[in-house]
């Protein structure tokens, strides 16, 4: 006799940010949009990855993109920041943490 499972495993048609990850981000984003060196977004929701572009200006290539891959959760990380020339700068398992690499072109010096 087949009875179903209780709670079937569905694999997600897609890898989306939650609430919380994009509170974080956004937090973020406001910050340099502020200190005025980001001006755009894009958010992109794909099979097996979710990515947040940040650009300063509209109609060019992304400076940074954030991504978050569940793939990637057991080994290397979930969350990556890639900059403009598609190179790894940071990648962790904490999305503040791999952040901060970003969070560092908010401090300058005082003349």
């Amino acid at each position: 006799m087949n009875m179903p499972t209780p709670f079937p495993r569905e694999v997600p048609a897609q890898v989306a940010f939650h609430r919380s990850e994009l509170g974080i981000i956004l937090s973020l984003y406001g910050r340099m949009v502020a200190a005025g060196e980001w001006r755009d977004y894009g958010i992109s929701h794909l099979r097996d990855v979710a990515v947040f572009s940040v650009f300063r200006r509209t109609a060019e290539h992304p400076l940074y993109r954030i991504e978050k891959r569940p793939a990637l959760r057991n080994r290397q990380g979930l969350y990556a920041v890639i900059g403009m020339d598609g190179q790894v700068l940071k990648r962790g398992h904490d999305l503040k943490a791999v952040l901060r690499v970003l969070e560092r072109k908010l401090i300058r010096p005082v003349d």
